[in-house]
Protein backbone atom coordinates (compact mmCIF):
# COMPACT_ATOMS: atom_id res chain seq x y z
CA UNK A 1 0.00 0.00 0.00
CA UNK A 2 2.80 2.64 0.76
CA UNK A 3 4.76 1.72 -2.70
CA UNK A 4 1.02 2.31 -4.55
CA UNK A 5 0.39 5.91 -2.34
CA UNK A 6 4.16 7.01 -3.60
CA UNK A 7 3.49 5.78 -6.78
CA UNK A 8 0.00 7.45 -7.10
CA UNK A 9 1.40 10.96 -5.51
CA UNK A 10 4.32 10.87 -7.41
CA UNK A 11 2.41 10.70 -10.99
CA UNK A 12 0.27 13.77 -10.02
CA UNK A 13 3.50 15.30 -9.09
CA UNK A 14 2.77 16.06 -5.45
CA UNK A 15 5.42 17.22 -3.66
CA UNK A 16 7.40 14.48 -1.73
CA UNK A 17 9.30 16.58 1.01
CA UNK A 18 7.25 17.02 5.05
CA UNK A 19 4.15 14.71 3.95
CA UNK A 20 2.20 13.79 7.04
CA UNK A 21 2.34 10.23 8.09
CA UNK A 22 -0.45 7.57 6.27
CA UNK A 23 -2.30 4.81 8.12
CA UNK A 24 -4.52 3.06 6.64
CA UNK A 25 -7.02 0.96 9.22
CA UNK A 26 -9.09 -2.17 8.70
CA UNK A 27 -8.54 -5.22 6.87
CA UNK A 28 -10.00 -7.40 4.01
CA UNK A 29 -10.43 -6.57 0.20
CA UNK A 30 -12.90 -6.16 -2.33
CA UNK A 31 -13.23 -9.47 -4.28
CA UNK A 32 -11.18 -9.03 -7.39
CA UNK A 33 -8.25 -10.20 -9.15
CA UNK A 34 -7.02 -6.45 -9.12
CA UNK A 35 -6.33 -5.15 -5.65
CA UNK A 36 -9.27 -2.57 -5.62
CA UNK A 37 -9.37 -1.88 -2.12
CA UNK A 38 -5.84 -0.95 -2.16
CA UNK A 39 -6.20 1.52 -5.16
CA UNK A 40 -9.14 2.98 -3.39
CA UNK A 41 -7.52 3.57 -0.54
CA UNK A 42 -4.29 4.65 -2.22
CA UNK A 43 -6.62 7.53 -4.42
CA UNK A 44 -8.43 8.61 -1.57
CA UNK A 45 -5.05 9.06 0.17
CA UNK A 46 -3.47 11.05 -2.52
CA UNK A 47 -6.37 13.23 -2.50
CA UNK A 48 -5.53 13.66 1.53
CA UNK A 49 -1.75 14.38 0.65
CA UNK A 50 -2.97 17.21 -1.71
CA UNK A 51 -4.96 18.80 1.17
CA UNK A 52 -1.95 18.28 3.49
CA UNK A 53 0.25 19.61 1.58
CA UNK A 54 -2.02 23.16 0.26
CA UNK A 55 -1.89 23.35 4.40
CA UNK A 56 1.73 22.73 4.85
CA UNK A 57 1.96 25.49 2.25
CA UNK A 58 -0.39 27.94 4.93
CA UNK A 59 1.95 26.91 7.69
CA UNK A 60 -0.27 25.19 9.07
CA UNK A 61 1.38 21.31 8.39
CA UNK A 62 -0.85 17.97 9.20
CA UNK A 63 0.87 15.55 11.20
CA UNK A 64 -1.42 12.46 10.66
CA UNK A 65 -3.48 11.25 7.90
CA UNK A 66 -5.56 7.90 7.72
CA UNK A 67 -7.82 6.25 5.64
CA UNK A 68 -10.51 3.41 6.50
CA UNK A 69 -10.02 0.80 3.61
CA UNK A 70 -13.39 -0.62 5.08
CA UNK A 71 -15.22 3.12 4.13
CA UNK A 72 -13.29 3.45 1.46
CA UNK A 73 -14.77 0.62 -0.46
CA UNK A 74 -17.95 1.32 0.38
CA UNK A 75 -17.47 4.60 -0.95
CA UNK A 76 -16.09 3.32 -4.17
CA UNK A 77 -19.95 1.60 -4.29
CA UNK A 78 -22.60 4.15 -2.36
CA UNK A 79 -22.13 6.25 -0.14
CA UNK A 80 -25.37 6.42 0.56
CA UNK A 81 -28.23 4.71 2.15
CA UNK A 82 -32.17 5.47 1.58
CA UNK A 83 -34.48 5.14 4.26
CA UNK A 84 -37.92 4.10 3.33
CA UNK A 85 -37.12 4.85 -0.52
CA UNK A 86 -35.23 3.16 -3.62
CA UNK A 87 -32.78 5.07 -5.96
CA UNK A 88 -34.07 4.61 -9.48
CA UNK A 89 -32.41 1.56 -11.32
CA UNK A 90 -28.54 2.18 -12.47
CA UNK A 91 -28.71 0.41 -15.78
CA UNK A 92 -31.15 0.90 -18.35
CA UNK A 93 -32.83 -2.07 -19.26
CA UNK A 94 -30.74 -3.48 -22.32
CA UNK A 95 -27.05 -2.08 -21.44
CA UNK A 96 -24.80 -5.09 -20.69
CA UNK A 97 -22.59 -7.59 -22.03
CA UNK A 98 -23.60 -9.89 -25.15
CA UNK A 99 -21.99 -12.47 -26.42
CA UNK A 100 -21.41 -12.23 -30.42
CA UNK A 101 -19.96 -14.79 -32.86
CA UNK A 102 -16.11 -14.23 -31.46
CA UNK A 103 -16.54 -13.01 -27.98
CA UNK A 104 -18.54 -10.80 -25.99
CA UNK A 105 -19.28 -6.72 -26.09
CA UNK A 106 -21.03 -4.58 -23.61
CA UNK A 107 -23.31 -1.91 -24.78
CA UNK A 108 -24.11 1.34 -22.79
CA UNK A 109 -27.58 2.64 -23.18
CA UNK A 110 -28.18 4.46 -19.76
CA UNK A 111 -28.79 8.20 -22.22
CA UNK A 112 -31.41 7.60 -24.75
CA UNK A 113 -29.77 8.81 -27.45
CA UNK A 114 -27.53 6.28 -26.84
CA UNK A 115 -29.65 3.59 -26.63
CA UNK A 116 -31.36 4.86 -29.96
CA UNK A 117 -27.86 4.79 -31.45
CA UNK A 118 -27.42 0.83 -30.62
CA UNK A 119 -31.11 0.18 -31.47
CA UNK A 120 -30.23 1.55 -35.18
CA UNK A 121 -28.09 -0.59 -35.58
CA UNK A 122 -29.12 -3.41 -34.15
CA UNK A 123 -32.42 -2.78 -35.26
CA UNK A 124 -36.13 -2.29 -33.16
CA UNK A 125 -35.50 -4.80 -30.69
CA UNK A 126 -38.36 -5.32 -27.74
CA UNK A 127 -35.92 -6.38 -24.84
CA UNK A 128 -32.17 -8.27 -23.67
CA UNK A 129 -33.76 -11.28 -25.20
CA UNK A 130 -34.07 -9.50 -29.23
CA UNK A 131 -31.15 -7.90 -28.01
CA UNK A 132 -28.91 -10.72 -27.49
CA UNK A 133 -30.25 -12.78 -30.51
CA UNK A 134 -29.28 -9.89 -32.78
CA UNK A 135 -25.93 -8.88 -31.24
CA UNK A 136 -25.41 -13.00 -31.76
CA UNK A 137 -24.67 -12.43 -35.54
CA UNK A 138 -22.52 -9.67 -35.35
CA UNK A 139 -18.63 -9.83 -34.72
CA UNK A 140 -17.45 -7.82 -31.75
CA UNK A 141 -14.86 -5.60 -33.19
CA UNK A 142 -17.40 -5.03 -36.24
CA UNK A 143 -20.37 -4.27 -34.06
CA UNK A 144 -18.40 -1.88 -31.47
CA UNK A 145 -17.29 0.08 -34.35
CA UNK A 146 -20.72 0.26 -35.84
CA UNK A 147 -22.65 1.09 -32.80
CA UNK A 148 -19.60 3.77 -31.94
CA UNK A 149 -20.15 5.53 -35.80
CA UNK A 150 -23.54 5.90 -35.04
CA UNK A 151 -23.11 7.90 -31.92
CA UNK A 152 -23.17 4.97 -29.25
CA UNK A 153 -21.45 3.49 -26.56
CA UNK A 154 -20.32 -0.23 -27.28
CA UNK A 155 -16.71 -2.18 -26.42
CA UNK A 156 -15.80 -5.54 -27.10
CA UNK A 157 -13.67 -7.37 -24.86
CA UNK A 158 -10.21 -7.83 -25.27
CA UNK A 159 -7.51 -9.31 -22.82
CA UNK A 160 -4.64 -7.44 -21.73
CA UNK A 161 -2.41 -8.57 -24.54
CA UNK A 162 -4.61 -7.89 -27.01
CA UNK A 163 -5.00 -3.91 -25.48
CA UNK A 164 -1.50 -3.61 -24.68
CA UNK A 165 -1.03 -4.34 -28.59
CA UNK A 166 -3.98 -2.37 -29.48
CA UNK A 167 -3.09 0.95 -31.51
CA UNK A 168 -5.00 3.11 -28.59
CA UNK A 169 -3.46 0.89 -25.54
CA UNK A 170 -0.34 1.67 -26.50
CA UNK A 171 -1.04 5.12 -27.26
CA UNK A 172 -2.49 5.27 -23.36
CA UNK A 173 -0.06 3.23 -22.67
CA UNK A 174 2.82 5.99 -23.25
CA UNK A 175 0.75 8.86 -21.52
CA UNK A 176 1.43 10.37 -17.39
CA UNK A 177 -1.19 9.57 -15.27
CA UNK A 178 -1.78 13.24 -14.95
CA UNK A 179 -0.29 15.31 -17.37
CA UNK A 180 -0.42 18.78 -16.22
CA UNK A 181 1.15 22.18 -18.24
CA UNK A 182 1.69 25.26 -16.38
CA UNK A 183 0.12 28.60 -17.65
CA UNK A 184 1.57 32.10 -17.42
CA UNK A 185 2.33 34.09 -13.72
CA UNK A 186 -0.43 36.10 -12.41
CA UNK A 187 -0.75 38.07 -9.08
CA UNK A 188 -0.87 35.30 -6.73
CA UNK A 189 -4.93 34.39 -5.39
CA UNK A 190 -5.21 35.42 -1.61
CA UNK A 191 -6.13 32.48 0.36
CA UNK A 192 -8.93 33.06 2.35
CA UNK A 193 -9.40 29.31 3.16
CA UNK A 194 -8.78 27.54 7.15
CA UNK A 195 -7.48 24.21 8.54
CA UNK A 196 -11.29 23.06 8.80
CA UNK A 197 -12.61 24.57 5.36
CA UNK A 198 -8.71 24.47 3.18
CA UNK A 199 -10.73 25.65 0.15
CA UNK A 200 -13.19 28.26 1.51
CA UNK A 201 -13.34 30.78 -1.25
CA UNK A 202 -12.58 28.57 -3.99
CA UNK A 203 -15.48 28.63 -6.84
CA UNK A 204 -15.47 25.66 -8.93
CA UNK A 205 -17.08 25.14 -12.01
CA UNK A 206 -18.31 21.75 -12.50
CA UNK A 207 -19.25 20.02 -16.29
CA UNK A 208 -18.66 16.86 -15.32
CA UNK A 209 -21.43 14.21 -15.61
CA UNK A 210 -20.98 10.11 -14.47
CA UNK A 211 -19.21 9.55 -12.64
CA UNK A 212 -15.13 10.54 -12.27
CA UNK A 213 -15.98 14.34 -12.18
CA UNK A 214 -18.89 14.58 -10.26
CA UNK A 215 -16.85 12.50 -7.79
CA UNK A 216 -13.61 15.04 -7.95
CA UNK A 217 -16.00 17.69 -7.36
CA UNK A 218 -18.00 16.05 -4.14
CA UNK A 219 -14.46 15.98 -2.75
CA UNK A 220 -13.31 19.35 -3.22
CA UNK A 221 -16.87 20.81 -1.56
CA UNK A 222 -16.54 18.97 1.18
CA UNK A 223 -12.88 21.00 1.81
CA UNK A 224 -14.84 23.97 1.57
CA UNK A 225 -15.18 25.00 -2.07
CA UNK A 226 -18.41 26.32 -3.62
CA UNK A 227 -19.46 23.77 -6.40
CA UNK A 228 -21.49 24.72 -9.05
CA UNK A 229 -22.48 22.02 -11.63
CA UNK A 230 -23.86 22.67 -14.90
CA UNK A 231 -25.48 20.50 -16.89
CA UNK A 232 -27.71 20.84 -20.42
CA UNK A 233 -31.09 20.92 -20.82
CA UNK A 234 -33.13 17.92 -20.20
CA UNK A 235 -29.93 15.88 -19.14
CA UNK A 236 -30.69 13.63 -15.90
CA UNK A 237 -28.90 11.51 -13.35
CA UNK A 238 -31.85 9.54 -11.54
CA UNK A 239 -29.32 7.16 -10.32
CA UNK A 240 -26.72 9.44 -9.57
CA UNK A 241 -28.00 12.20 -8.79
CA UNK A 242 -28.46 11.24 -4.96
CA UNK A 243 -24.82 9.90 -4.62
CA UNK A 244 -22.69 12.66 -6.43
CA UNK A 245 -24.63 16.09 -5.81
CA UNK A 246 -23.82 16.30 -2.17
CA UNK A 247 -22.19 19.77 -1.32
CA UNK A 248 -22.90 21.31 -4.69
CA UNK A 249 -25.50 23.32 -6.30
CA UNK A 250 -27.22 22.25 -9.65
CA UNK A 251 -27.88 24.28 -12.62
CA UNK A 252 -28.85 24.49 -16.47
CA UNK A 253 -27.31 26.09 -19.09
CA UNK A 254 -27.29 25.28 -23.06
CA UNK A 255 -23.86 26.30 -24.40
CA UNK A 256 -25.46 26.30 -28.12
CA UNK A 257 -27.42 28.92 -26.80
CA UNK A 258 -25.84 32.73 -27.41
CA UNK A 259 -27.65 34.09 -23.99
CA UNK A 260 -26.44 30.65 -22.11
CA UNK A 261 -23.31 30.87 -23.30
CA UNK A 262 -22.84 34.87 -22.00
CA UNK A 263 -24.12 33.39 -18.45
CA UNK A 264 -21.15 30.74 -18.76
CA UNK A 265 -18.43 32.68 -19.65
CA UNK A 266 -19.33 35.28 -16.61
CA UNK A 267 -19.41 32.33 -14.36
CA UNK A 268 -16.36 31.00 -15.81
CA UNK A 269 -14.55 34.29 -15.18
CA UNK A 270 -15.24 34.07 -11.59
CA UNK A 271 -13.89 30.68 -10.95
CA UNK A 272 -10.98 29.49 -9.82
CA UNK A 273 -10.89 25.70 -11.09
CA UNK A 274 -13.18 24.09 -13.90
CA UNK A 275 -13.45 20.59 -14.03
CA UNK A 276 -14.87 18.78 -17.05
CA UNK A 277 -15.64 15.52 -18.92
CA UNK A 278 -16.04 16.45 -22.31
CA UNK A 279 -14.56 14.15 -25.06
CA UNK A 280 -11.11 15.65 -26.02
CA UNK A 281 -12.02 17.99 -29.31
CA UNK A 282 -16.05 18.23 -27.74
CA UNK A 283 -14.98 21.80 -25.70
CA UNK A 284 -12.78 22.87 -28.27
CA UNK A 285 -16.08 22.60 -30.74
CA UNK A 286 -17.83 25.23 -28.58
CA UNK A 287 -15.24 27.85 -28.91
CA UNK A 288 -13.72 26.75 -25.73
CA UNK A 289 -10.00 25.72 -25.59
CA UNK A 290 -7.60 26.27 -23.55
CA UNK A 291 -6.31 29.18 -24.53
CA UNK A 292 -9.64 30.85 -24.51
CA UNK A 293 -10.35 29.48 -20.61
CA UNK A 294 -7.28 31.07 -19.72
CA UNK A 295 -8.15 34.47 -21.59
CA UNK A 296 -11.33 34.23 -19.72
CA UNK A 297 -10.22 33.34 -16.52
CA UNK A 298 -6.65 34.29 -16.40
CA UNK A 299 -5.14 31.82 -13.83
CA UNK A 300 -7.37 29.12 -13.73
CA UNK A 301 -6.78 25.56 -12.81
CA UNK A 302 -8.35 23.71 -15.37
CA UNK A 303 -8.79 20.01 -15.10
CA UNK A 304 -10.32 18.03 -17.49
CA UNK A 305 -11.14 14.07 -18.12
CA UNK A 306 -11.93 11.49 -20.55
CA UNK A 307 -12.28 7.90 -21.19
CA UNK A 308 -9.71 6.81 -23.68
CA UNK A 309 -7.03 8.92 -23.27
CA UNK A 310 -5.84 12.43 -24.76
CA UNK A 311 -3.86 10.15 -27.87
CA UNK A 312 -4.36 7.81 -30.37
CA UNK A 313 -7.47 7.01 -32.75
CA UNK A 314 -9.40 7.15 -29.75
CA UNK A 315 -9.03 10.37 -27.77
CA UNK A 316 -12.45 11.67 -28.96
CA UNK A 317 -14.45 8.05 -28.76
CA UNK A 318 -17.44 8.17 -25.85
CA UNK A 319 -16.83 5.91 -22.83
CA UNK A 320 -17.80 4.89 -19.56
CA UNK A 321 -16.11 2.76 -16.86
CA UNK A 322 -18.03 -0.39 -17.69
CA UNK A 323 -16.44 0.04 -20.99
CA UNK A 324 -13.44 0.63 -20.60
CA UNK A 325 -13.26 -2.08 -18.06
CA UNK A 326 -14.01 -4.44 -21.16
CA UNK A 327 -11.53 -2.79 -23.58
CA UNK A 328 -8.30 -2.50 -21.35
CA UNK A 329 -8.64 -6.25 -20.42
CA UNK A 330 -9.96 -5.93 -16.97
CA UNK A 331 -13.07 -7.66 -17.30
CA UNK A 332 -11.54 -10.87 -19.55
CA UNK A 333 -9.47 -10.74 -16.63
CA UNK A 334 -11.69 -11.21 -14.02
CA UNK A 335 -13.21 -14.22 -16.12
CA UNK A 336 -10.04 -15.88 -16.04
CA UNK A 337 -9.70 -15.49 -12.13
CA UNK A 338 -13.30 -16.43 -11.25
CA UNK A 339 -13.13 -19.37 -14.00
CA UNK A 340 -16.41 -17.76 -15.24
CA UNK A 341 -18.48 -18.11 -18.82
CA UNK A 342 -18.89 -14.23 -19.29
CA UNK A 343 -17.28 -11.29 -18.50
CA UNK A 344 -16.68 -10.34 -14.65
CA UNK A 345 -15.63 -6.64 -14.18
CA UNK A 346 -14.33 -5.06 -11.08
CA UNK A 347 -16.72 -5.13 -8.00
CA UNK A 348 -17.05 -1.35 -8.18
CA UNK A 349 -16.90 1.24 -10.88
CA UNK A 350 -13.42 1.64 -9.56
CA UNK A 351 -12.02 3.16 -12.75
CA UNK A 352 -14.19 5.92 -12.14
CA UNK A 353 -13.97 6.67 -8.68
CA UNK A 354 -10.27 6.07 -8.82
CA UNK A 355 -9.97 8.98 -11.17
CA UNK A 356 -12.22 10.99 -9.54
CA UNK A 357 -9.55 11.56 -6.12
CA UNK A 358 -6.84 11.36 -8.30
CA UNK A 359 -8.60 14.87 -10.33
CA UNK A 360 -9.70 16.08 -6.85
CA UNK A 361 -5.75 15.64 -6.09
CA UNK A 362 -4.55 17.43 -9.04
CA UNK A 363 -7.50 20.14 -9.29
CA UNK A 364 -5.88 20.68 -5.31
CA UNK A 365 -2.35 20.87 -6.52
CA UNK A 366 -3.28 23.47 -9.01
CA UNK A 367 -4.84 26.20 -6.52
CA UNK A 368 -1.70 25.65 -4.22
CA UNK A 369 0.47 26.49 -6.99
CA UNK A 370 -1.87 29.21 -8.07
CA UNK A 371 -1.82 30.52 -4.24
CA UNK A 372 1.72 30.82 -4.47
CA UNK A 373 3.08 31.81 -7.77
CA UNK A 374 -1.10 33.09 -10.01
CA UNK A 375 0.02 30.41 -12.21
CA UNK A 376 -3.02 28.62 -13.24
CA UNK A 377 -2.79 25.50 -15.09
CA UNK A 378 -4.01 22.49 -17.49
CA UNK A 379 -4.56 19.18 -16.50
CA UNK A 380 -5.46 15.51 -18.30
CA UNK A 381 -6.47 12.58 -16.93
CA UNK A 382 -8.21 9.73 -18.43
CA UNK A 383 -10.17 6.40 -17.22
CA UNK A 384 -7.90 4.07 -19.50
CA UNK A 385 -4.92 5.44 -17.79
CA UNK A 386 -6.13 4.74 -14.60
CA UNK A 387 -7.12 1.05 -15.55
CA UNK A 388 -3.01 0.85 -16.65
CA UNK A 389 -2.23 1.73 -13.09
CA UNK A 390 -4.32 0.18 -11.48
CA UNK A 391 -3.27 -3.06 -14.05
CA UNK A 392 0.16 -2.22 -13.11
CA UNK A 393 -0.06 -2.47 -9.86
CA UNK A 394 -0.57 -6.16 -10.30
CA UNK A 395 -3.09 -9.03 -9.85
CA UNK A 396 -3.83 -10.20 -6.66
CA UNK A 397 -5.48 -13.56 -4.89
CA UNK A 398 -8.01 -12.38 -2.40
CA UNK A 399 -8.20 -14.35 0.71
CA UNK A 400 -10.12 -12.09 3.20
CA UNK A 401 -13.15 -10.94 2.23
CA UNK A 402 -14.02 -7.16 3.43
CA UNK A 403 -16.53 -7.20 6.40
CA UNK A 404 -19.74 -6.48 5.95
CA UNK A 405 -20.99 -2.52 6.56
CA UNK A 406 -22.25 -2.30 10.23
CA UNK A 407 -23.87 0.54 11.77
CA UNK A 408 -20.94 2.26 13.28
CA UNK A 409 -19.90 2.85 9.32
CA UNK A 410 -23.19 5.15 9.13
CA UNK A 411 -22.96 9.19 9.93
CA UNK A 412 -25.23 9.96 12.48
CA UNK A 413 -26.89 13.14 11.37
CA UNK A 414 -29.67 12.15 8.74
CA UNK A 415 -29.32 14.13 5.36
CA UNK A 416 -32.62 15.19 4.00
CA UNK A 417 -32.44 15.05 0.32
CA UNK A 418 -35.27 15.93 -2.65
CA UNK A 419 -36.07 11.97 -3.00
CA UNK A 420 -36.41 11.22 1.25
CA UNK A 421 -34.49 11.17 4.48
CA UNK A 422 -31.05 9.05 3.92
CA UNK A 423 -28.37 8.75 5.93
CA UNK A 424 -24.65 8.80 4.18
CA UNK A 425 -21.62 6.50 5.21
CA UNK A 426 -18.96 8.18 7.56
CA UNK A 427 -16.29 9.85 5.38
CA UNK A 428 -13.21 7.21 4.49
CA UNK A 429 -10.52 10.02 5.17
CA UNK A 430 -9.58 11.60 8.35
CA UNK A 431 -7.40 14.65 8.27
CA UNK A 432 -5.53 16.12 11.60
CA UNK A 433 -8.13 18.97 11.95
CA UNK A 434 -9.61 18.82 8.68
CA UNK A 435 -13.09 17.08 8.50
CA UNK A 436 -14.81 16.09 5.56
CA UNK A 437 -18.11 18.13 5.56
CA UNK A 438 -20.41 19.03 3.20
CA UNK A 439 -22.38 22.87 2.76
CA UNK A 440 -25.76 21.28 1.74
CA UNK A 441 -27.63 17.71 1.15
CA UNK A 442 -27.51 16.07 -2.21
CA UNK A 443 -29.77 18.09 -4.48
CA UNK A 444 -31.99 17.48 -7.34
CA UNK A 445 -30.12 18.64 -11.50
CA UNK A 446 -31.06 21.95 -12.87
CA UNK A 447 -32.33 22.84 -8.87
CA UNK A 448 -30.61 26.20 -8.56
CA UNK A 449 -29.86 29.32 -10.33
CA UNK A 450 -26.74 29.68 -12.27
CA UNK A 451 -24.98 31.98 -9.54
CA UNK A 452 -21.99 30.76 -7.62
CA UNK A 453 -22.96 31.07 -3.56
CA UNK A 454 -20.90 33.58 -1.55
CA UNK A 455 -22.05 32.79 1.82
CA UNK A 456 -21.41 28.46 2.30
CA UNK A 457 -22.81 27.11 5.43
CA UNK A 458 -21.71 23.39 6.55
CA UNK A 459 -23.87 20.95 7.96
Amino acid sequence: MPDLLATLAQALGLPSHERPLVSFTGTGALPSTFAVTDFASASIAVAGLAVAELLRQQGLPVNTLEVDRRLASFWFASSLRPMGWEPAPSWDPIAGDYATVDGWIRLHTNAPHHRAAALSVLGDCAGRDAVAAAVSSWQAEVLESAVVAAGGCAAQMLDLQQWSAHPQGKAVGAEPLAARQAGPEHAPLAWRGSRAQPLAGIKVLDLTRILAGPVATRFLASMGADVLRIDPPGWEEPALAPEVTLGKRCARLDLHDSLDRISFERLLAQADVFVHGYRADALEHLGYDAARLQQLAPGLVNVSLNAYGWTGPWRNRRGFDSLVQMNTGIAAAGQRWRQADKPVPLPVQALDMATGYLIAAAAIDGVRERLASGRGSTSRLSLARTAKALVDHGQVTTDLPLAAQASGDLASQIEHTPWGPAQRLSPPLRIQGTPMQWPCPASELGSSPATFNDALQFL
